[in-house]
């Protein structure tokens, strides 16, 4: 099994030599060797949402096709499925590759019979990159502090904003919007702990970017007392618990936990 040292640098290997690169968060992008597929080059809107689609689902070994059409166009039925997908997956292969010669393999789709997947091994899709890196950083936080802080960094610097906006109200893009979402204000409260000492001026700007995210994200407001605290501002991390406290009440009708209140405690006692 590959270290997370080697593990990391293996990420940003593939993120610079990947044929392929897809953008998912914040907007949707697809690089293409070194140019962008633009919009035209999809044609149809189902086009698009197939490879988005598999690219969401690129954690499940190959979907059957009816699966596929099934959780994309759910009022698709009958003899309609089959020429649905093969319009669609024909538009997906032909922007992805569009010099490719007619009856060769797809290089990116790989099938299986009837099932279908993205190969991410030629792939570098950025919510995957997220997850990896923060998955290196939880590794390494208690062994090696400064890979922990790189790995962190580097999906934080990944992260544009949600995961496919456009596909805000599809239930198939929901799951992933919602887990990404937790992971990187996970990582980015983990790296504001790890600069408090160092750079707590950093600590509170990630905090910040944290709670742009999620106002009520209480670890979020610890970070940011604790960081106050360590540059000597008192004041400011007794008006962050008050915010803190603030938000709480408003959204969910409860107190900070014991851990954000006995921060508090310490920081009246300064």
């Amino acid at each position: 099994m590959k270290s997370p040292s080697q593990q990391f640098t293996d990420l940003l290997k593939h993120q610079a030599d990947a044929e392929l690169k897809v953008q998912t968060l914040g907007a949707f992008q697809v690089i293409r060797g070194e140019e962008a597929i633009k919009a035209k080059e999809w044609g149809r809107d189902k086009t698009l949402q197939l490879f988005q689609f598999l690219v969401t689902a690129r954690h499940r070994r190959g979907l059957h096709k009816e699966q596929i059409v099934d959780r994309i166009w759910e009022d698709i039925a009958g003899k309609s499925i089959d020429q649905t997908f093969k319009v669609a997956l024909h538009g997906v292969n032909k922007a992805l590759e569009p010099n490719r010669k007619g009856r060769s393999e797809a290089k990116f789709i790989l099938r299986q019979g009837l099932t279908y997947q993205l190969d991410t091994s030629k792939v570098w899709v950025d919510v995957q990159a997220v997850e990896d890196f923060i998955e290196i950083g939880n590794l390494s936080i208690a062994d090696d502090k400064i890979l922990a802080q790189k790995a962190y960094r580097e999906a934080v610097n990944l992260y544009e904003g949600i995961y496919l906006p456009e596909r805000l109200y599809e239930d198939w893009s929901s799951e992933q919007r919602e887990h990404i979402q937790v992971l990187i204000l996970g990582a980015i409260v983990a790296l504001g702990e790890l600069l408090i000492e160092e750079n707590p001026m950093e600590s509170i700007r990630l905090s910040q970017k944290a709670l742009i995210i999620d106002k009520a994200w209480e670890d979020a407001y610890r970070v940011q007392m604790a960081a106050y605290l360590s540059k000597g501002n008192r004041p400011m991390a007794i008006k962050t618990y008050k915010k803190c406290v603030k938000v709480l009440e408003e959204e969910f009708g409860i107190e900070p936990l014991p851990e954000t209140q006995k921060l508090f405690a310490e920081i009246k006692l300064k």
